[in-house]
């Protein structure tokens, strides 16, 4: 669609000039974060590497025929050694969004997990208290009354006490549930995908992020290459462009064949052979003679009267 178009090597600039530029921000930042006691410094580093990085592929791409086989080596290593840096500086600055959007998220999930176990304690407990008592006041004879009354109060106290927490629970238990889906919709994209798969979500952003690295960062050294190709095809076909206007802006006599000297001697030639321009020399020729004689004649009579 756009092959044809004058603009196409503008497109492929731009596209990589994005691309590699969202490449770069996001490994610099990830580098920050990963080596956090030097941000300054490591980001003047990244970012005079990433740079360093889209030039040597330029470089290997347009003079690739003239360098020796070392340096052609070397550069090489070292723009595929920098993609890697790249990737893992993006792998860096993903992983550390995610941490920060899931941290609340992880905070209220690990609450939730404790409060549902001691809920299920106090619950065991409960049960545990009201078979310990019936099973005491089982063991009492039936006459004993005030016995089997005296070990009711006994545990009754422990009982409501478990009640009373088992209904704080509940509650705190129920908020945590409702604020979770509502930290959740942040990572619920992820959320879902790993109940799909039925793995955990660290797993599914994990291979996630690795996918984007691994297509990242060398697309964007694609497309650089790629630009450099527009550009080069764009040079290789200015001088055709150039010959064709030239061509197009012949002389008027050139348009035949025939040499400028060449095309005048003929037009000459026939000015000579053809009847009316003779006539016409002839005509002029007798207009100059008479005017000449009135001319002569004027003078004459002007001497003339000097002479009377």
């Amino acid at each position: 669609m756009f092959e044809n178009s004058k603009h196409f090597p503008t497109l492929v600039g731009l596209s990589a000039l994005s691309i590699a530029g969202s490449a770069a921000f996001f490994s610099v930042f990830g580098l920050s974060k990963l080596f956090a006691g030097a941000q300054l410094a490591v980001i003047i580093m990244a970012g005079s590497l990433e740079f360093g990085k889209l030039v040597g592929a330029s470089f290997l791409y347009r003079y690739w025929d003239k360098i020796t086989s070392l340096h052609k080596f070397y550069m090489t290593t070292a723009v595929g050694i920098l993609i890697v840096i790249t990737s893992a500086g993006i792998f860096g600055f993903l992983s550390n969004a995610y941490q920060g959007a899931t941290v609340g998220f992880e905070k209220e999930s690990t609450a939730l997990i404790y409060k549902e176990d001691r809920l299920e304690q106090l619950l065991e407990d409960k049960v545990f208290l009201k078979e310990e008592l019936e099973m005491a006041v089982s063991e009492l004879p039936d006459n004993y009354r005030t016995a089997k009354r005296k070990l009711r109060e006994e545990y009754q106290p422990q009982i409501n006490q478990i009640n009373k927490d088992i209904i704080q629970l509940k509650g705190e238990v129920g908020d945590l549930k409702i604020a979770l889906i509502e930290t959740g919709v942040e990572v619920g994209p992820a959320i879902y995908i790993a109940r799909t798969f039925d793995t955990d979500v660290d797993t599914v952003v994990k291979f996630f992020i690795l996918v984007l690295i691994f297509v990242f960062d060398p697309m964007a050294v694609i497309f650089v290459i790629s630009y450099n190709v527009t550009l080069l095809e764009r040079s290789s076909d200015l001088p055709k462009q150039a010959k064709v206007v030239r061509k197009s802006k012949k002389k008027w006599w050139e348009v035949y064949g025939e040499k400028k000297e060449d095309f005048k001697e003929k037009v000459k030639d026939v000015i000579r052979e053809d009847k009316r321009f003779v006539e016409k020399k002839l005509d002029k020729e007798k207009i100059d003679d008479s005017d000449s004689e009135i001319i002569v004649e004027k003078e004459l009579g002007r001497g003339g009267l000097t002479g009377k």
